[in-house]
C-alpha cells in the first residue's frame, strides 16, 4: 500500500488546537432530504475558514462517472469546476476551531483514503470524528425528527436505534468511521430519517436536527438561525399541499398512526409485535407518488413533496 501520506498535502500554518474535533460530509452516497449538503452549505456560509489540508483528487476521482463542468464561452474554453476533496480550518461563533472535511466521495483507493485520514486524525490530534447525512424513512413530517446514530464506542451513542442487524451498501464515510474504531479513535456518525416522500427534496428540518445532534456531541458554537427560518418556510410549504386534501391528508394519518405505534412500543419485545391493519411503507410511498403525479407541476419547486 502506498504511504497514506501521499494522498494528502496540508497547507498554510496551523494554530494551537488541543484535541479538535473533525466533521466530514462527502457528497455521492445516499443524502435523503440533502441533510448533509444543507449542513456543508450552512456552516461554510455562516463562519470563517480556510482549507488546510488537500487530498489527491486525480488519484481518488473517477472523472468519467461524474464529469466535472467546464465552461465554453464562445471559441475558447472559459473554466473549469475543478472537484476539491478538502479539510477546511473553521472556527465557531465563539472562536474555537474544529476541522470540516468536505468533497466528494472517493471512488477508489477507500482504503488508501480512511489511512490518509486516519493520518491527519493522529497528526493533528483530533479527538472526535463526526459525520451526518440523510436517509428515508416511513415517518411522518408532522412528527419529531429522528435519527440513527453509530459510533465506534458504545459510549459515544446516546440514542435507541430504530435498526437491529442489517446489511447494506457501503460509504468510504462508513469504512472511514470502522477503520478510525479498529485504530482505536473515537468517531461517530448520525443518519437522520426524512420521510421518504421528501427524500428528493432539500428538507432543512432535518437539517437543523443534524446540526443540533452535531452540537450535542461536541459542545461547538454553531449559527442555526438560518436553517431555522428555511425549515419554517418549508413546513409550511408542506402544511399548505396537504391541508384540504383528504387523500394525502390521511397517507400523513396513516404515517402518523404508525409512527405513534412504534413510538409507545419500547417496551414490548418487538416494535412489530402488536398486529395493526397499517400500510407499509412503500404503500404509503406510492400513494404520494400517485397523488403528486395527478397534480403534474402546481407543486413549488423548493417544497415538493
Amino acid at each position: 500500500m502506498r504511504n497514506p501520506e501521499d494522498l494528502y498535502e496540508l497547507s498554510g500554518d496551523l494554530p494551537e488546537m488541543t484535541g479538535p474535533v473533525l466533521l466530514y460530509s462527502l457528497d455521492g452516497f445516499v443524502d435523503a432530504g440533502s441533510v448533509g449538503e444543507l449542513v456543508r452549505e450552512h456552516l461554510l456560509d455562516s463562519l470563517d475558514h480556510r482549507v488546510v489540508a488537500r487530498f489527491d483528487v486525480d488519484s481518488l476521482i473517477d472523472y468519467r462517472a461524474r464529469r466535472p463542468v467546464m465552461t465554453y464561452d464562445r471559441d475558447h474554453w472559459e473554466s473549469y469546476d475543478a472537484p476539491e476533496l478538502v479539510v477546511h480550518l473553521v472556527r465557531d461563533e465563539a472562536g474555537s476551531p474544529f476541522l470540516f472535511l468536505t468533497g466528494p466521495e472517493p471512488d477508489r483507493l477507500w482504503e488508501g483514503f480512511a489511512a490518509a485520514v486516519r493520518s491527519l486524525v493522529e497528526r493533528l490530534g483530533i479527538s472526535l470524528a463526526i459525520s451526518f447525512h440523510g436517509i428515508p424513512m416511513g415517518v411522518p413530517h408532522t412528527r419529531p425528527v429522528g435519527l440513527t446514530a453509530h459510533a465506534t464506542r458504545p459510549e459515544l451513542v446516546t440514542r435507541t436505534s430504530f435498526f437491529d442487524r442489517v446489511q447494506v451498501p457501503g460509504s468510504a464515510s462508513a469504512l472511514l468511521e470502522f477503520r478510525l474504531g479498529e485504530a482505536g479513535h473515537d468517531a461517530l456518525g448520525y443518519a437522520v430519517h426524512v420521510p421518504h416522500y421528501l427524500a428528493q427534496s432539500a428538507y432543512p428540518t432535518a437539517a437543523v436536527a443534524a446540526l443540533e445532534a452535531v452540537i450535542g456531541a461536541t459542545g461547538l458554537v454553531l449559527p442555526s438561525d438560518a436553517l431555522r427560518e428555511a425549515a419554517a418556510r418549508t413546513e409550511a410549504d408542506i402544511a399548505q399541499q396537504v391541508t384540504g386534501n383528504d387523500e394525502v391528508e390521511k397517507v400523513v394519518q396513516a404515517l402518523e398512526q404508525q409512527y405513534d405505534a412504534f413510538a409507545g412500543a419500547t417496551e414490548r419485545e418487538s416494535l412489530l409485535a402488536e398486529e395493526n391493519d397499517m400500510p407499509t411503507a412503500d404503500e404509503l410511498g406510492a400513494e404520494f407518488e400517485r397523488f403528486l403525479a395527478e397534480r403534474g407541476g402546481d407543486t413549488p419547486p423548493d417544497a415538493q413533496l
